[in-house]
This record gives structure tokens, C-alpha cells and sequence, in this order.
């Protein structure tokens, strides 16, 4: 099972962990035309049986959009890389796409590992063991005093962004996510939307990532993410206490959300985000018995527009889609 419909004992606040290494091959310019990004991508695919893991070498170009899209809603590529690379960039991913990497992107490599929940020391090891590899077989630029040279400067030095997504929708409902948040932001880690664009504080899905990358080690990174992630599960299941004192709006709330989407004749993906969200809440908190993680996590990557598509093997316009997310909702729940 891939790792995005998989849970964790975290997995009621946590929805993942990333891990991301930028890195640059030596003797290639930092930013490179096209007939140097063919080049590397060569260069890569000549060397990928050696690299292993069973990662498989895919241009964006022989994809169709929706598939493209797919792996943004997924987390898989970024939305930034789809629109600067759609023609000329690809990735390297393996079969259960825990491993992904953007090659071409505003770094020569995107070592991206994923797992569910809060697993950043496991899936930190993993990252660490792929990109040693790459690393004796490519070989990266790499300075003594700066570390790993990348692009922009603020990723010098271990050229590492670690990521977990967060669901804090008690936080959101009690009035509590602003201040939280702030909190957060003064230890200098950078609060995002689901997609890594910057959001207001409104949202049930943040993400949550390091900003310091030089003059510190790898695990010294993840360990002060991991700090700041448990105080905001604490946080987020004390404010889930206090909603549940109010039991009758709460129950209330959980059903009408849950009536509405089970029901519905059709529905846009941003309704059923939002319904979805009082689901697994309600879910978590054992108002729904019902539903257990796995439906809940197939109805969060199938009622998105591209994922939806792809489940159903069919091109959509925007207002059969809503129709057909409602008809996908009821299979699942089913």
C-alpha cells in the first residue's frame, strides 16, 4: 500500500513526513538550457540500475495533464517544478512513490522520501542512505566551509528542507491556530498550505518545515521539527478536548458533514475538502465508527480533481466531475 493511504499511531494530527535533499552534479552549471538538462538526464538514467531502489526514470513530457497533476496533488512533485519543467523535466520514483526525485527543478536533484505519520528519523535514514549513493555515483558540488552548494543561499550548508503535514482542525475551530502558529514561526520553521504555498491561518492542513539549513547537522534538524511537531499534536488534542465538552454541536457538526457528503448528488473538490475534514475528525474522536483510516484516506486522494480522473480512468469537465466525486465518495464508504 502506497504510503499516502497508510496511517500511523500519529497519524490523527500527522498525515506525513518528508524529506528533502537538494543537491547539484559537480562540473554542471547550477542553472542549466536544455541541452544540458538532457544531458544530466542522461547521464542519471545511464546510472539508474546502479543507483537501485527500484526507481524508474519518467519525463514529464511523455505524461498526459492529468497524470501530471496527479503527482502535485499527491505531493509528489511541486506545483512550481510542473509549470517551469512540464516539457522538459522528469523524475525519478519507484513503484510505492516513497521515493521521488525532481531532476531539473531549481537544483540539479530533488532527493524526495515520504512516509505516513511522524516518522522523520526513519525516513531522514532512508533519505540519507539514497542520496549517499547518487553521491558516489554522480558525485555533488560540495564546499568545505558551505557545505552542499545549492541555488539559493538559504539552502546551503546540508541542502535539507524536512516537512510534516499537519491536520489541526480543533486548533482552527477554538480560535487557537493564529497564536500556535506564531509560536511555530518563532522558532524559525516555516508554516505553508498543503501544496507549500504560503496560506493564511484559516486552514485545517499546514505544513511545517525547517528554515535553517547551514551550520547545523541533518538530525539536528529534524530532532528541533520534532520538538515543535509534538508540542502542536499536544496542542491540537487538548483543543479537541475542549470541543468535545460541547458534545451535541460537536456530534452535530460530524454528521451534518458527513450526511452532506454521503448524500450529495455532486459535489466540488473545495466542499469536500472542507466536509472531509470534520470527517476525520470525527472519525479520530470516535463519533464515526463507520469509516476507518484507510476510507478516510481514499476519500482525501479521490475526491481531488486529477487523482479522481485517474481513479476513473476517464477526462472530466469541471461540473461532471462534481457529479462523479459524489458517486466515488458513496463507493468508497461503501
Amino acid at each position: 500500500m502506497n504510503w499516502y493511504l497508510q496511517t500511523s499511531k500519529d497519524s490523527d494530527v500527522v498525515k506525513s513526513t518528508r524529506i528533502n535533499f537538494k543537491r547539484n552534479i559537480k562540473n554542471y552549471k547550477f542553472h542549466l538550457d536544455d541541452l544540458e538538462l538532457k544531458e544530466l538526464e542522461k547521464k542519471i538514467e545511464d546510472n539508474i540500475y546502479a543507483i537501485g531502489y527500484g526507481l524508474k526514470l519518467l519525463k514529464l513530457k511523455d505524461m498526459d495533464e492529468i497524470t501530471k497533476k496527479s503527482l502535485v496533488e499527491k505531493n509528489l512533485i511541486s506545483p512550481t517544478f510542473l509549470v517551469k519543467k512540464g516539457e522538459i523535466g522528469s523524475i525519478l520514483i519507484n513503484d510505492e512513490e516513497n521515493i521521488c526525485i525532481m531532476i531539473g527543478g531549481d537544483d540539479h536533484l530533488n532527493i524526495q522520501v515520504f512516509s505516513s505519520g511522524l516518522e522523520l528519523e526513519n525516513t531522514l535514514n532512508l533519505a540519507i542512505e539514497i542520496e549517499e549513493k547518487i553521491g558516489e555515483i554522480l558525485g555533488f558540488s560540495i564546499n568545505k566551509k558551505y557545505g552542499y552548494l545549492t541555488r539559493r543561499l538559504t539552502d546551503l550548508g546540508t541542502g535539507l528542507k524536512a516537512s510534516v503535514m499537519v491536520h489541526l482542525p480543533a486548533l482552527v475551530k477554538t480560535g487557537n491556530i493564529g497564536k500556535m502558529l506564531d509560536v511555530v514561526r518563532d522558532f524559525n520553521m516555516e508554516v505553508t498550505g498543503e501544496y507549500g504555498k504560503t496560506t493564511k491561518d484559516q486552514e485545517d492542513i499546514y505544513q511545517i518545515s525547517n528554515k535553517q539549513t547551514l551550520g547545523i547537522t541533518e538530525k539536528e534538524i529534524v530532532n528541533n521539527l520534532k520538538v515543535i511537531i509534538k508540542k502542536l499534536e499536544e496542542q491540537e488534542r487538548t483543543a479537541r478536548k475542549m470541543l468535545t465538552k460541547d458534545s451535541i454541536e460537536l456530534e452535530d457538526m460530524v454528521l451534518r458533514s458527513y450526511g452532506i457528503l454521503t448524500n450529495c448528488k455532486k459535489i466540488s473538490y473545495e466542499e469536500a475538502k472542507e466536509l472531509l475534514s470534520n470527517i476525520k475528525l470525527g472519525v479520530d474522536l470516535g463519533i464515526l465508527d463507520n469509516l476507518d483510516d484507510l476510507k478516510v484516506q481514499k476519500l482525501y486522494l479521490y475526491t481531488k480533481p486529477a487523482n479522481l480522473q485517474k481513479y476513473l480512468g476517464t477526462k472530466y469537465d469541471k461540473v461532471e466531475q462534481e457529479i462523479k466525486r459524489a458517486e466515488v465518495i458513496k463507493q468508497i464508504v461503501k
